[in-house]
């Protein structure tokens, strides 16, 4: 199956006409995956067609207010429609008295349960198909990165190998590719890796929130398909990235480079940058495969095989 990748918001620190505030959307077999919450994500979410599915999780990178003003806004609208169903949201220590000072200053009343998961480095999550982990990264607050890490489908399926075996065409192939052992209608008993080929890797997309350079991030991101990592100075401006502890494109490209990633997408765009064919011709002097991300821009993920 796919993993849709939505850019909901792409600017830097103030949004501009053209990009909203930073978030990024994942949506994988009907679950949608919010990486952080700028302002009017919910209305970003709505444009790009996602909706406000009942099967969200949202995952904060760090508290700078550009990353997570717009969650407020996002759980009364969530509200509002009266949804039910408990959101979970994930990110550094300071995130539940962030939410707890909002809600209790302003009197927000949900109509779900909220769940607040402060996280830090290591597995964040184990899901159903998929598992979410998470690196601290270099900026002026405590900043997560987030990887998102398919676990392996099972391998190729081998009807031959089956119809040898006894087994008949219908429901037991189905369990066989699933990955669980079944019996013939002799009694006898086939085991998946029998007809399956090796298992298949799955995707991995990772996304990096606001950081310089960190060999943290590039272990997080070894191998990854997708890598959105932050680009919000040009190289010229190195030394301003370097003070405040954000990423150019050659940065970017570095982390790409040594993480042996397939693709590189650069956002969090400083509003200097109504062009930004600049970030993109030299983040690609040294890593071709790169976009420059726009507003809901997306991106499709197949797994290989």
């Amino acid at each position: 199956m796919p993993i849709e990748v939505v850019f909901l918001g792409t600017s830097g620190c103030i949004p501009t006409p053209e990009r909203s505030s930073p978030a990024l959307a994942l949506r994988r077999e009907g679950e949608l995956l919010l990486f952080d919450c700028g302002e009017g994500t919910q209305r970003q979410l709505l444009r790009s067609g996602l909706g406000l599915p009942s099967r969200m999780r949202i995952f904060i990178t760090h508290l700078h207010g550009d990353h997570i003003f717009g969650l407020p806004g996002l759980l009364h609208t969530l509200s509002l429609l009266s949804r039910r169903e408990p959101l979970e949201v994930y990110g550094p220590p300071g995130l539940a008295a962030f939410l707890a000072c909002v809600r209790e200053s302003v009197g927000l009343e949900l109509s779900f349960e909220l769940v607040v998961r402060e996280v830090r480095a290591g597995l964040v999550l184990e899901a159903p198909g998929y598992v979410i982990r998470a690196a601290w990264v270099r900026h002026s607050t405590p900043t997560l990165a987030y990887a998102l890490e398919e676990k392996p489908r099972p391998g190729r399926f081998h009807p031959e190998r089956a119809r040898e075996l006894g087994v008949p065409e219908g429901p037991l192939w189905k369990e066989l590719q699933l990955g669980r052992p079944v019996r013939t209608p002799s009694g006898r008993l086939v085991r998946p890796e029998e007809v399956l080929g090796p298992p298949r890797r799955g995707l991995k997309v990772v996304y990096s929130g606001d950081t310089a350079y960190c060999e943290t991030l590039v272990e997080l991101a070894r191998g990854a398909d997708l890598l959105i990592h932050e680009c919000t100075f040009d190289d010229g401006a190195a030394d301003k990235a370097a003070e405040r502890l954000h990423a150019t494109p050659s940065v970017a490209a570095e982390v790409a480079l040594r993480a042996g990633a397939r693709r590189l997408v650069l956002t969090h765009i400083s509003a200097r940058y109504r062009d930004p064919s600049v970030l993109l011709r030299q983040a690609r002097a040294r890593f071709p495969n790169v976009l420059v991300a726009e507003d809901l821009m997306r991106l499709e993920l197949r797994p290989e095989g």
